[in-house]
């Protein structure tokens, strides 16, 4: 058999179509070609009915193994693109979304020039150091409970080129310094409740770190809460605080944040149509 990239785009729809939709196939497949034959769009065009070396022909297959096994491509491939930047990956992090995109690009909307950001939870990096680049006058801090999820932070800041204070610290029991202060807080915290996993796709719940997602049902605001609470304390007046949410709760996180005095309450929805972002000042 000839082994081009037609032939194996061939073979992965007939492989993964109990797994995957066919633009989703199509979709993996170009990600593979150009992360491991390092082709741009042009080259797989080009050359798609060009033969491949065995070497690489082998990797496709093992890879399409992995895929029918429901292990999701960006960790296959230990990487992935947000905001138009390259962030290493491992199941250690999320992967970043599509929305948590429309979160920086609101923060880039409504904040000028911050001078003092931290990032809560921050998993791979992508937010603080998506921020750091936006904007480069600004100390950007960022914080996790888990430092595997920090040492992928930090590489992805230096291959980023993107200065960030990453620290391990749980937010359910952060100890605030006193010379603590920001004039914007951002935070994509776990909000997932359990009894939300059955409409969960298996890519997410078999490979993806469930302390980065899930909350208990009997309290899905918990890290809302203790963040709103937080920021209290080490928000300067007139500072920002913006969250990414679980599209159930957009009014009763409203409302705690009412409760906590915010001011300027703003939800905004994803481009699905759902109540994912919300913003407020101190």
């Amino acid at each position: 058999m000839n082994n081009t990239l037609f032939s194996l785009t061939q073979y992965a729809l007939s492989e993964l179509k109990d797994t995957y939709s066919e633009n989703e196939i199509r979709s993996i497949c170009r990600l593979i070609f150009m992360d491991v034959l390092k082709y741009t769009n042009i080259n797989i065009h080009l050359k798609k009915y060009e033969s491949l070396p065995e070497s690489f022909v082998n990797k496709f297959y093992d890879i399409t193994v992995r895929l029918k096994k429901n292990e999701p491509i960006q960790y296959i491939i230990a990487e992935t693109e947000f905001a138009g930047l390259r962030f290493k990956l491992s199941p250690a992090v999320l992967i970043p979304r599509p929305e948590t995109e429309e979160l920086i690009y609101w923060i880039k909307e409504s904040v000028i020039s911050p001078r003092q950001i931290l990032d809560i939870g921050t998993g791979s990096g992508c937010i603080a150091i998506t921020l750091a680049r936006a904007f480069p006058s600004a100390r950007v801090q960022a914080v996790d409970v888990s430092e595997e999820a920090l040492q992928i932070a930090r590489h992805n800041a230096i291959s980023n080129a993107a200065p960030v204070l990453f620290q391990q610290k749980d937010i359910l029991n952060y100890k605030a310094e006193k010379e603590e202060k920001y004039d914007l807080i951002v935070s994509n915290p776990p909000y997932v409740r359990q009894c939300e996993k059955k409409k969960m796709q298996k890519q997410v719940l078999d490979f993806e770190p469930p302390q980065a997602l899930f909350v208990p049902d009997e309290s899905p605001l918990l890290f809302y809460h203790q963040i709103a609470k937080l920021a209290q304390a080490i928000l300067l007046p007139e500072g920002s605080l913006f969250f990414e949410i679980n599209e159930a709760f957009g009014k009763e996180i409203q409302e705690m944040l009412r409760q906590f005095n915010y001011q300027h309450i703003e939800l905004k929805q994803d481009i699905f149509g759902k109540d994912r972002f919300v913003k407020c000042k101190k």
